[in-house]
């Protein structure tokens, strides 16, 4: 068995609080996600143990889970990190021994290839956020290559044993159906955000936040927007992925990776905030440069028409002209600017975490209490 880390041992005191075993990771939106999702279901009176998986969180992850719960921490990758399948092979073993160790009332799974091979006696929720095949199909136009083709049958096994499967769009679960063809059980709740409070004053500025070496977040084409830009163009996030990717930015000012609250710092002063991605099962950066009072420019995909059509401009993700035609219309024409801003805000207020986390507490309680669900 893989050793793990233990950061965290929560103790109960007086009645038993149904405990929740949630997968994490520290390296992309997941965290956000598990996170923010814990904090809005605390008043519903659930204990949560995470568990992670891939590179080790920093110690402001670890305080900040701990916070909210247990902190499990495995030595074992995540599906899109290993370099083969044998690798994930542990991956059942481990996570049968928590549940059992801390009598685990519901498991919600955050990769739907860690249900496979899963075998529990508790109900099992998978919540599909993104994933290779679905990335592939929007990305590459293609299926998986053949060397990857286990990535289709782990998720296929872990949706089949689920008893609940979530995707965070309807754009996103249409394209997990044509991926994997049916889906038994498989519905959607938007994902959510915090409120940002008052509008900062805004500075003549575009910014965008995203795995940039992922090409999924297209930025190559946003750096060279920037290059036709009127207003400067800063794109904050890591340019080098964990399996060697790399994306070189010319022509935008690049800062790195930051903390989650310079990014929102650095929204809240932006007049415009650009996501040029061609995949995106959801995308949090929108919603909280939304928030933010942000104008958007956006690539014009399935998940972001569904989203914030009429609040935002939209431009395909395979011409960088247009692209930066759009940001150029919006940095030219302030009223232009300031409507599409005020769209944003308002259409933000649909996307909120308390009404994700009422979403998540209906399908947590449907699946704790079965027969009181089918009597209601």
């Amino acid at each position: 068995m893989t050793a793990f880390a233990e950061f965290n041992v929560a103790k109960s005191k007086g009645p038993r609080s149904p405990r929740i075993l949630v997968t994490i990771d520290a390296v992309g939106g997941v965290w956000r996600y598990a996170m923010d999702l814990a904090a809005g279901l605390a008043q519903y009176g659930y204990a949560f143990t995470f568990a992670g998986f891939g590179p080790a969180p920093s110690e402001a992850q670890r305080a900040e889970a701990e916070r909210l719960g247990e902190l499990v921490w495995f030595d074992a990758p995540l599906d899109w990190t290993a370099g083969h399948e044998a690798e994930l092979d542990c991956i059942p073993e481990l996570l049968e021994a928590l549940i059992a160790e801390r009598q685990v009332d519901l498991v919600h799974l955050n990769l739907p290839s860690q249900a496979c091979g899963l075998s529990v006696d508790v109900p099992l929720l998978v919540v599909s956020h993104s994933c290779v095949v679905t990335w592939f199909a929007a990305v590459r136009q293609t299926g998986v290559p053949p060397d990857w083709q286990w990535q289709y049958r782990r998720n296929r096994a872990g949706f089949d044993v689920a008893d609940a499967v979530v995707a965070p769009s309807h754009a996103h679960a249409s394209m997990l159906r044509t991926s994997y063809g049916q889906i038994n059980g498989l519905g959607v709740v938007y994902n959510g955000t915090r409120p940002a409070g008052e509008i900062a004053e805004k500075e003549a500025q575009i910014f965008a936040a995203g795995r940039w070496w992922d090409d999924g977040k297209n930025g190559g084409l946003l750096d060279e927007a920037a290059g036709r830009s009127a207003w400067p163009v800063t794109m904050a996030g890591s340019v080098s992925g964990p399996n060697g990717q790399y994306r070189a930015l010319r022509h935008a000012r690049h800062i790195g990776e930051l903390p989650h609250a310079e990014i929102l710092q650095h929204m809240a002063r932006s007049a415009i905030v650009a996501s040029p991605s061609c995949y995106e099962p959801f995308g949090l950066a929108p919603l909280e440069a939304a928030q933010a009072g942000a104008a958007l420019v956006l690539a014009d995909i399935p998940t972001y028409r569904e989203l914030w059509d009429e609040a935002a401009l939209f431009a395909p993700t395979d011409d960088a002209e247009a692209f930066a035609d759009a940001l150029n219309r919006l940095a030219s024409d302030d009223a232009l600017r300031h409507e599409y801003g005020v769209r944003a805000r308002e259409r933000s207020a649909r996307y909120t975490l308390e009404a994700q986390a009422a979403a998540m507490q209906s399908i947590y309680d449907h699946l704790l209490h079965p027969a009181a669900a089918r009597e209601a």
